[in-house]
């Protein structure tokens, strides 16, 4: 029996089919490097492409490109075609970033081939001890018009320190010092930061620094998202409205530039407990400025506050405002009645009350009855 063979390929489409087959692997970017610009934890990071890639017709190269701080737990992606990429990290803790190559194309018949990963560290020579560094860093954007910042000196502050505030975000060639610090004893312990709309909805960072006399001090530094840190003032003009069976609440959004469409509100009221400390009850938080609440479970109602923060939709998180409060005093129609009717049932009670006296008075009275003469007359 003659054996089973193969109908003979034209020599052009077996050289097709060869030049279509996939890459078993890939190779993966040289020489990554993380350098330090001075934006107080923006780094460049850049690499050079693979030494040895086949040239392949539609077929796309690109790189994936992964990075945290040091202790974080989940990597940040970027996907590029560039070789060169700038990435903000903590700069008290090491950066750590991965690059690997992947192909994809007809080349690769659409499937996604990956290289072995790359990686690089990078960490900022630490100095002075950590109980050096300022405590209580807290900073509140007023308004959406300044950023307020305070902190405290930290554990081991010799005397005659200073400290600096500088900050850094997208737009700017160079960090930039504070202008306007807040002083306590001759020492800073705060900054306050104007025009910076700009850098809303972008990272800004920032880094505290001291400087004393033969002691190194260790700087802190962190990364602010302004909108997340905004608190609105309290919200303007509230008006009370009220009725024998409803309370009407209206106010107007704080001035300045916080958006509108950005706030929410709160409202509480208090209910007069005949004598007790009222307590404060939540009856709605909503994004309207108008609120009508039924007075039905309400007969003592005292006083309405209103406070405003930065909605879900605008921000992740915010800050309160402060309240604004009004408080006002209403009896109930009943309590109006009752009030008018008591002298009248008493009135009333007490005519009865007389005229049955005198009803038992005549009762017992001889009048009415024949008058006998004495007996002997």
């Amino acid at each position: 029996m003659a054996p089973c063979r193969l109908p003979a390929l034209p020599v052009a489409l077996l050289w097709v089919l060869a030049s279509s087959s996939s890459p078993s692997t890939v190779v993966a970017p040289r020489d990554v490097q993380i350098s330090d610009p001075g934006l107080l934890g923006s780094l460049d990071v850049e690499w050079k492409p693979p030494a040895h890639i086949p040239t392949f017709n539609e077929c796309t190269v690109k790189y994936k490109f992964e990075y945290r701080s040091a202790g974080d737990r989940d990597w940040k992606v970027i996907f590029t075609r560039r070789l060169k990429l700038r990435v903000g990290f903590d700069l008290s803790r090491s950066a750590e970033v991965r690059v690997q190559t992947l192909l994809k194309g007809r080349c690769t018949d659409d499937v996604e081939v990956q290289s072995d990963w790359v990686h690089s560290t990078f960490q900022t020579p630490q100095q002075g001890k950590l109980e050096s560094e300022v405590q209580n860093f807290h900073c509140i954007y007023h308004d959406w018009e300044y950023l307020k910042c305070t902190w405290q000196p930290g554990l081991l502050t010799p005397r005659g320190v200073h400290y600096g505030l500088y900050y850094w975000y997208q737009g700017l060639e160079q960090a930039l010092q504070c202008g306007h610090y807040i002083q306590e004893r001759g020492i800073n312990v705060g900054c306050v930061l104007q025009n910076l709309s700009q850098a809303e909805y972008q990272d800004m960072n920032i880094c505290v620094n001291g400087s004393a006399a033969a002691t190194l001090l260790r700087p802190l530094y962190t990364t602010l998202r302004l909108h997340n840190l905004a608190q609105p003032s309290a919200p303007a003009q509230l008006v009370l409205s009220v009725s024998v069976s409803e309370l009407r609440v209206a106010w107007s959004p704080p001035g300045g530039r916080v958006p509108p469409h950005c706030l929410e509100y709160e409202v509480q009221v208090a209910e007069d407990a005949g004598g007790a400390a009222a307590a404060w009850a939540i009856v709605s938080t909503q994004m309207e400025t108008t609120l009508t609440i039924s007075r039905a479970n309400l007969s003592h109602v005292s006083c309405v506050r209103v406070r405003g923060r930065t909605n879900i939709f605008c921000a992740d998180q915010g800050f309160w405002s402060e309240w604004t409060q009004d408080c006002f005093s209403v009896s109930r129609k009943e309590d109006k009645q009752l009030f008018i009717l008591i002298p009248v049932i008493l009135s009333l009670s007490v005519s009865l009350i007389i005229f049955m006296l005198i009803g038992q008075c005549k009762k017992r009275s001889p009048a009415g009855k024949p008058l006998h003469a004495p007996v002997g007359y």
